[in-house]
């Protein structure tokens, strides 16, 4: 057991106005009881000091019996020295020093502020950028938008982007903003406008929301190539891409520009991005390509929000259902299929409906397609060349509300149905429904039978 005079030798900050005899182990609060545990769990002796003279305050100093004076003691550089700061010891006192002290609350804004400037305040405030708060936000829409200033539209623009917030009146605000304010916007600062109506797969109502963007892109898309190509991204979300930049990122002088810079990587993959979407969404588009040996593969990963999440995600668990289901060499997962989009679970299908061994059939189907979708039969039975992709329909690959598909994935969604493969989405709501393995099985099951598919010596 550990003395007192040892606890105070070790460290006399943590009990001031003590002498090294005049306490006993009864009277400590409970922070430092936590030191006396931690000390006996092998606290190396090192780190004690040479015992030191008795205080010169009273023992009245103590704190009048306050528990929690020792704990807030604890937290200053003085209140650990001699030990180290990832030990044992220190560790159990920081954690009860939060449990005991709660987080400090946010500032509250600051009064006289006109809307804009409540609002930059508050996306600049960490806690409100770490907890969205839409009921704040949504109080400041009563201001006009001309009175906000663009540094404070473009926080607004990041805070829905990342939180996913789809906010009709907000987003229909940027939207005026950018109109009335396109004369005197960059290419910089317009793409960081437009993010989160390409994120949130909205398209406002504005009417003149893209006559003013192609407005600015025929004044700057040759002032910032990367800001240019982002801004035609959020566009080929939304399906709005102006044939006149088209032609300019596509001609030989943008993309010899553009090679050797820091970011003709991620350029070239945009540009493929969009180039496949000219061939799938614009048949009458008869403007420049991007050649060939300029093409990347778009998405040949999983995207990085489902690997960061990937412990929450169902593929695990959809996988195990696949396997029993059909057996393994009847399904492929992860599979990258031209030009570049990653699938989750891609069955090959026979023209009975019968799904195939994947080791005896190509996975891909051609591409570019050669015959336009609207031209088959929605039935997959009916195509020998069917091949069919499982959506995995994540939280996280929906807007805050649930119910609209983010950008980017509609878009992959849109393109893979374009190609010719045939798509069923298993949405995060009928997965979190089912109840362990078996009942996921008979999910899986009712799935695939009502495409027409079936598979082994009884049909599954």
């Amino acid at each position: 057991m550990v003395s007192i005079t040892q606890l105070h030798a070790s460290s006399p900050a943590l009990c001031p106005g003590l002498s090294c005899s005049a306490v006993g182990p009864a009277t400590l609060p409970t922070s430092t009881v936590l030191l006396f545990r931690a000390q006996q769990v092998g606290e190396p002796s090192s780190w004690r000091r040479a015992p030191c003279r008795p205080c010169a305050r009273p023992p009245a100093a103590f704190g009048a019996g306050k528990e929690s004076w020792g704990v807030a003691a604890l937290v200053r550089p003085e209140s650990h020295q001699g030990f180290p700061s990832d030990g044992p010891l220190v560790c159990a006192l920081e954690q009860e020093r939060r449990a005991r002290l709660p987080p400090k609350p946010p500032p509250p804004l600051r009064p006289g502020l006109h809307g804009g400037q409540r609002l930059e305040v508050a996306l600049n405030c960490p806690h409100f950028q770490r907890y969205p708060r839409k009921q704040l936000i949504s109080s400041l829409t009563e201001v006009r938008p001309e009175e906000f200033s663009p540094h404070a539209m473009v926080l607004l623009a990041q805070h829905l982007a990342r939180h996913r917030l789809r906010e009709p009146q907000l987003l229909e605000a940027i939207a005026h903003f950018l109109v009335v304010q396109e004369a005197q916007l960059s290419s910089k600062m317009v793409q960081k406008l437009l993010l989160p109506f390409g994120r949130l797969n909205y398209m406002p109502l504005e009417q003149q929301f893209i006559p003013c963007l192609e407005k600015i892109l025929a004044r700057e898309a040759g002032v910032a190539p990367l800001a240019t190509v982002n801004i035609l991204m959020s566009l080929c979300q939304l399906q709005c891409l102006p044939y006149r930049t088209l032609h300019f990122v596509f001609s030989p002088s943008f993309i010899n520009h553009i090679t050797g810079t820091p970011h003709a990587l991620i350029v070239r993959r945009y540009l493929s991005l969009l180039d496949t979407a000219v061939e799938l969404e614009l048949p009458g588009y008869r403007g420049p390509r991007l050649p060939q040996r300029h093409q990347v593969p778009i998405f040949p990963q999983p995207l990085i929000t489902d690997r960061a999440r990937c412990k929450y995600s169902h593929k695990d668990i959809v996988a195990e259902g696949l396997r029993q289901l059909l057996g393994e060499e009847k399904y492929r997962q992860d599979l990258t299929v031209p030009p570049g989009y990653c699938t989750d679970f891609l069955l090959c299908v026979g023209s009975s409906g019968a799904v195939l061994p994947i080791r005896t059939q190509d996975p891909f189907l051609p591409y570019p397609p050669r015959s336009r979708p609207q031209d088959q039969a929605s039935n997959p039975t009916q195509n020998p060349a069917q091949r069919v992709v499982l959506m995995l329909r994540e939280r996280w690959h929906f807007c805050r509300d649930g119910r609209v598909l983010l950008g980017s994935r509609a878009l992959r969604e849109r393109h893979l149905g374009l190609m010719g493969y045939q798509l069923l989405p298993l949405p995060f709501e009928e997965l979190e429904s089912q109840r362990g393995l078996p009942q996921l099985k008979s999910y899986l099951r009712q799935k695939l039978q009502a495409l027409g598919l079936h598979w082994g010596p009884e049909g599954g």
